[in-house]
């Protein structure tokens, strides 16, 4: 073999070895690039990261109501659903994810939560329903409350509410010091379906909640929510401005 042709076995080895270590596992390809956890905006990643555990994969519920859900796309719009995102809800397990609020998420990546929950809405699926109101416009009655638990509850969560046949207490203490009195509002709105509770037209067939109605029902949940010492108590259940007693 002369000169010339050892340098060139030479160079197709040097090449072959060259191209081996660029495809060597862990290898970073030539044109990867690493992204700061802080700059990730897809909405996918963003949610199956932050938010499917407790509302499930999809927003299709879990521990919490399923986002999905077109009743809850219409009553909370993107101020509620970015304020609750950012800031959560003070003593309820929705804790805050903006960074201003003490979280990780900037305001571009809420942004991108917002507006993919958001994505989720069929603005046509409720027709011509009179959706209530996400805030009530008048205070609840809760003796007028228990008077719509037994029409429209009572059914399946049992005549006081400690549970039925069909569907668990719904004043449990447990329960009730960790949600608001607006998680109850919502609730009762939109209901869960993915756990078989219908939204504010199902209890009674043809005879849908009116928001005055389901008012006095949060109102007498509310009631039911422990006061005493040592026992968690959101300060939303005992504050109207932050979504309590309405």
């Amino acid at each position: 073999m002369n000169f010339q042709a050892i340098a060139s076995a030479l160079a197709i080895l040097t090449m072959a070895i060259c191209v081996a270590c660029n495809r060597a596992p862990g290898r970073p390809a030539a044109d990867s690039a690493i992204v700061r956890p802080d700059q990730i905006v897809d909405f996918n990643l963003l949610y199956s990261e932050n938010c499917a555990g407790c509302h499930g994969k999809n927003g299709k519920g879990g521990a919490a109501l399923a986002l999905v859900n077109p009743v809850f796309l219409a009553i909370a719009d993107d101020a509620v659903i970015r304020h609750t995102t950012a800031s959560g809800v003070s003593g309820t397990a929705m804790p805050a994810f903006a960074q201003s609020a003490g979280g990780m998420l900037t305001d571009k990546q809420i942004d991108a939560i917002v507006h993919g929950i958001r994505s989720w809405a069929k603005p046509d699926a409720l027709r011509d329903a009179t959706v209530p109101p996400y805030t009530a416009q008048a205070p609840g009655d809760q003796q007028r409350g228990a008077g719509a638990y037994q029409t429209y509850c009572s059914s399946c969560h049992g005549p006081d509410g400690h549970g039925g046949t069909k569907a668990s207490s719904i004043v449990d203490g447990a329960y009730l010091a960790l949600v608001s009195d607006r998680d109850l509002r919502t609730t009762v709105i939109a209901g869960r379906p993915e756990l078989g509770s219908p939204d504010w037209r199902g209890d009674v067939p043809g005879h849908p909640m009116s928001a005055q109605e389901i008012s006095d029902l949060v109102a007498w949940l509310s009631s039911k929510r422990s006061r005493v010492p040592d026992q968690p108590l959101s300060i939303t259940s005992i504050n109207p401005a932050n979504g309590g007693p309405q």
